[in-house]
């Protein structure tokens, strides 16, 4: 198991920049279209799945993008994977995956887990669309991360990686956005899985980047990226997947194909109190801690996929 040095910021956060609070207006934009104007997304609500794909194909679109879809059938619904890419140059075959699920759990708007995660992929398109990549990145959001798709054949982001793996793609990196807008700066405010509390802070007011054993390269370059860029708390681990919570999201399904990939994560339900209720609501998000969180990962892709 490796975890992060003991480097991480600490102290005030600087004064928010101009970009940074357009940034976080914008988020907010994002996360309160599909928590509160579309609300739950799941199977069990296919009209909110759809709304989802309407307004994420449109805002890509408008970022100028082509959207792609990966349609398949989950419980009689034809469910879609959405993706969009931004062509590399001179290592165009080799790919850098950010993405996050579009989805809700059962009966909750999913503010949080994950609109936060969603909005970071839209608006990290958004800032990348102008550059020019060594790398190809690629900007995916997935279905059915959650319940009861979680970590089966059916779970969206398997089905990519499952798909990806048959093509032959050269996916370098993977970073999923999973459930980043939830700080607390008091003391007990973070828990953890056995045996993660006795190495790391009480105080929920870091972002975690989490792999597994196989990803430490992958996991160690990113943080290294984020903190040499960003004044934020942070924290890290690579550690076998077994072990509760490594693979907690969408970057599971790639490791099951052999692709390096990492979680950002502010912890979820080892934090956040509102995880997967009906009160995972647009305004329990930290939308300025967020947008420094956005882009400070968008700093850290840019680097990976060396892109000017």
């Amino acid at each position: 198991m490796w975890m992060a040095p003991r480097e991480s910021f600490k102290g005030a956060l600087p004064t928010a920049t101009e970009e940074e609070k357009t940034l976080a207006k914008r988020l907010e934009t994002h996360v309160i279209m599909l928590a509160t104007t579309i609300g739950q997304r799941n199977v069990r609500r296919p009209e909110g799945l759809q709304q989802s794909i309407d307004y994420l194909t449109a805002t890509m679109k408008s970022l100028g993008y082509d959207v792609r879809e990966q349609a398949f059938e989950a419980r009689g619904v034809t469910v879609k994977n959405l993706d969009a890419e931004l062509k590399g140059s001179d290592k165009a075959d080799e790919i850098v995956v950010i993405g996050a699920h579009y989805d809700s759990a059962a009966d909750s708007p999913a503010a949080n887990d994950n609109g936060s995660g969603v909005a970071a992929v839209i608006e990290m398109a958004r800032a990348l669309r102008e550059s020019k990549p060594s790398r190809t990145i690629r900007f995916v959001f997935f279905v059915n991360e959650e319940p009861p798709f979680f970590q089966t054949d059916l779970m969206g982001s398997k089905v990519y990686a499952e798909r990806s793996r048959q093509r032959g793609e050269k996916i370098v990196a993977m970073l999923s956005m999973e459930t980043i807008g939830w700080y607390a700066d008091e003391p007990g405010t973070q828990k953890y899985p056995p045996p993660f509390g006795q190495f790391f802070p009480s105080e929920g007011n870091f972002i975690a980047f989490v792999g597994d054993t196989k990803s430490k390269d992958l996991v160690e370059r990113v943080l290294t990226s984020f903190r040499k860029t960003t004044r934020f708390p942070s924290e890290a681990v690579a550690a076998p997947e077994q072990v509760t919570g490594i693979g907690f999201s969408d970057q599971w399904s790639f490791w099951q194909y052999g692709y390096p990939a990492l979680m950002v994560t502010d912890t979820a339900l080892f934090r956040y109190p509102h995880y997967h209720t009906t009160d995972d609501t647009p305004d329990k998000i930290d939308y300025d801690r967020m947008s420094r969180v956005v882009a400070g990962v968008t700093r850290a892709v840019r680097e990976l996929a060396g892109a000017k």
